[in-house]
C-alpha cells in the first residue's frame, strides 16, 4: 500500500501524531487506508497538514479550514513535483505560487508561510521506508510515477529510475515522460530531454507544460524558431501560461516582430498582476 504512515508524518512535520489523525479525522486532508484501516498519507496530503497546522494556528473555524483547504488541494499542481510550490499569507489572503503563477486560496487572517522544496527533501527518507515495507505484488506504472514524483527533489536520481520503471510498464505515460524530461533538462542532457516533452505532448492534460518545457529545451539549444512554434504551442493549449507569453514576447523581439512581442508581454502582464 502507497503512502506514508502517521507517525512518520508526524515526525516529518514536527506535529504530534494525535493532531495528525484529529486533522485527518475533521476531514482537512483525505488519506487513504491501509493495513487495520490505518491511515496512508501521499505527498499532497503533508503539504496540506502543514497548511492546516498554519490556518489552525490562526484561529479559523474547522469549516472554514476545509473550505480553503478543498480549494487548495483542488489547485496544487497535478502530477509533478511541489517543490515550486510556496503557501503564504498576503495581508488576508492565503495565496499559493506555483512559478509565474499566483491564486488566492481562502480569504481571512492567517499565519501560514513556508515553501514545499524543504519538506520535499524531508519526504525522500521515507519513501525508501515505504518501498521496503510495501508488499510483494507489483508495482505498476502510476504507482512508479507517484514516487518518482515524491522523490524528485529530496533523491533525483531514484526519482529517476522510478520514471523509468513507470515508461518501461507504460510507454505512453505523460507525466513520467515530463518529469524525466525536467530531471534530464536540468542534467544537461537536452536531446534527451527534448525527446521526453514531445512524447509528453500526446497527454492533453499536460500538453501546455509540456508544450512550454519543449520551448526552454529547444531554445537552450540554440533552436530559436523551433523553440518559437513550441511556445506559441504551449499558449495556444492554455492561454493563461504567463511564462510562455513572457518566453514568446522575448522571442519575438530578437525576430524584430514588435507588435507581435508587446501583445505576448502585456498578457503576461496582465496574468502576473490577476487583472
Amino acid at each position: 500500500m502507497w503512502g506514508y504512515r502517521t507517525r512518520d508524518v508526524a515526525r516529518t512535520l514536527g506535529m504530534p501524531a494525535a493532531e495528525v489523525r484529529r486533522y485527518a479525522q475533521a476531514g482537512f486532508v483525505s488519506p487513504r487506508r491501509g493495513p487495520r484501516n490505518a491511515f496512508r498519507f501521499s505527498f499532497q496530503d503533508l503539504v496540506l497538514l502543514k497548511a492546516a497546522a498554519g490556518l489552525v494556528r490562526a484561529r479559523l473555524p474547522a469549516a472554514r479550514v476545509r473550505r480553503a483547504l478543498r480549494r487548495l488541494r483542488a489547485q496544487l499542481p497535478a502530477g509533478r513535483s511541489l517543490a515550486s510550490v510556496q503557501v503564504t499569507a498576503e495581508g488576508e489572503e492565503v495565496v499559493v505560487r506555483d512559478g509565474g503563477s499566483r491564486w488566492q486560496a481562502e480569504t481571512g487572517q492567517v499565519l501560514i508561510d513556508f515553501g514545499v522544496a524543504d519538506l520535499a527533501r524531508r519526504v525522500a527518507p521515507l519513501v525508501r521506508a515505504a518501498a521496503r515495507r510495501r508488499g510483494p505484488g507489483p508495482l505498476g506504472a502510476e504507482g512508479w510515477y507517484q514516487w518518482g514524483c515524491d522523490l524528485e527533489d529530496g533523491a533525483p536520481g531514484e526519482a529517476r529510475q522510478a520514471y523509468a520503471r513507470a515508461l518501461q510498464l507504460d510507454p505512453r505515460h505523460g507525466g513520467a515522460h515530463l518529469n524525466l524530461g525536467r530531471i534530464l533538462h536540468e542534467a544537461g542532457e537536452l536531446r534527451e530531454a527534448e525527446v521526453h516533452y514531445r512524447c509528453a505532448l500526446r497527454d492533453c492534460s499536460r500538453r501546455a507544460v509540456a508544450a512550454y518545457d519543449l520551448g526552454v529545451v529547444l531554445e537552450d539549444q540554440g533552436l530559436l524558431d523551433d523553440a518559437l512554434l513550441a511556445y506559441a504551442r504551449a499558449v495556444e493549449a492554455d492561454p493563461g501560461l504567463a511564462d510562455a507569453h513572457h518566453n514568446l514576447a522575448r522571442l519575438l523581439e530578437r525576430l524584430g516582430k514588435t507588435a507581435d512581442a508587446l501583445r505576448h508581454l502585456n498578457t503576461y502582464r496582465r496574468l502576473v498582476r490577476g487583472v
